[in-house]
């Protein structure tokens, strides 16, 4: 079974790289007329593979970098692999097909692959970051940008075009600040009102800059997240958009979400049947809250894709589901599902994080 995985995974490369090859080689000589058509047409989405693989990842000379696609994604797989090769890292591509949900396991050949790598590129249509595949190559010392469902947009104008400089320091004066507190209180003007323990629970900094063997994190960046202690998070949950087209939800109205022990107990609007029934056809822990997070990506737009949506300035976000990811984390579920607040005003202790979509650090 695992040879022919294998040898399905290899077929699928060797027929992949043959189509974008000569955009490689291209790179190391004047392109051909037969070339030029290859290099203009993912011309609009190089400035966001440049800064991914030279600023985000500082891939070298000589790294090996393995891209984890599906068969939805390849043009901005091509892209990304373009770029690596241009600069001479030693470049894979593999192609699997894709998965149902996010957080579910690649194949065994790619989880493999992704341990033996020092960089893996994901653009993936669900999302491998909350995997066992993920977890155990980042283990290994491997540096990973997950991206799923990652457009052309974010790579030739949106979030991925940010200056990832700027947005790390951002992010680590927001995390300085969120790890010295021990409770958050969250208000928005569609009426959430929900506080929780963070107790020891040190926030992960999505700064973008990707550098130190078994750093990982999305691309494009941009939040401070931490997985609030479990059963601390009490009130009222109010959603303002939570789109997730590879899961066919999108909510875009406001979704009151009652929360008590720190679980989701009940969901009223008119999404809400929407959103109960993905829930449901997940796992029992699905409705725990799994995720704070605190977008600092200045270039992010709000566009219906929570891959950027949830990265921009002044905005929160919540989730459901698995919250392993994240530092003393420890519920497991094999979904993971982020709703965005708007304008919200955030406080650390007695101290005002944000207020009203502004964020309140010098």
């Amino acid at each position: 079974m695992f040879k022919s995985l294998l040898s399905s995974a290899l077929l699928a490369c060797t027929l992949f790289l043959s189509n974008f090859l000569p955009c490689v080689l291209a790179c190391k000589k004047r392109p051909s007329e037969e070339e030029v058509p290859c290099l203009f047409e993912n011309m609009p989405m190089m400035k966001g593979a440049r800064i991914a693989v030279e600023t985000c990842m500082n891939i070298k000379p000589e790294e090996t970098v393995l891209v984890v696609t599906d068969t939805k994604m390849l043009k901005i797989a091509e892209t990304l692999a373009y770029s690596a090769a241009s600069i001479g890292a030693k470049t894979t591509v593999m192609i699997i097909e894709p998965t149902k949900r996010h957080a579910d396991e690649p194949t065994k050949p790619v989880a493999e692959a992704m341990k033996a790598a020092d960089v893996v590129l994901a653009p993936t249509y669900m999302s491998l970051s909350n995997t066992d595949a993920r977890r155990n190559a980042t283990k290994q010392g491997a540096r990973i940008a997950s991206m799923p469902s990652i457009t052309e947009g974010m790579m030739s104008v949106g979030a991925l075009t940010a200056d990832y400089k700027k947005v790390a320091s951002l992010t680590d004066k927001v995390a300085t600040l969120v790890q010295k507190g021990s409770a958050v209180t969250i208000l928005t003007p569609s009426g959430t009102d929900l506080t929780m323990s963070i107790k020891e629970r040190p926030p992960m900094r999505d700064t973008g800059l990707i550098h130190k063997p078994g750093d990982w994190g999305n691309l494009p960046a941009g939040e401070v997240a931490l997985a609030p202690v479990e059963g601390s998070t009490s009130g009222t949950l109010v959603i303002d958009d939570m789109v997730d087209a590879a899961m066919g939800l999108s909510v875009t109205q406001p979704l009151k979400v009652a929360v008590k022990d720190g679980r989701a107990r009940s969901l009223v609007g008119p999404d809400a049947a929407k959103l109960k029934s993905i829930l449901e056809a997940a796992d029992k822990n699905a409705y725990n809250i799994a995720e704070l997070g605190i977008g600092t990506n200045p270039k992010a737009r709000l566009i219906g894709n929570v891959l950027e949506d949830e990265k921009v300035l002044g905005t929160v976000h919540i989730a459901v589901g698995d919250n392993t990811s994240f530092t003393g984390g420890h519920t497991k579920s094999n979904i993971h599902l982020d709703g965005i607040l708007l304008q919200p005003t955030v406080k650390i202790d007695k101290r005002l994080l944000m207020q009203n979509g502004k964020l309140l650090v010098k």
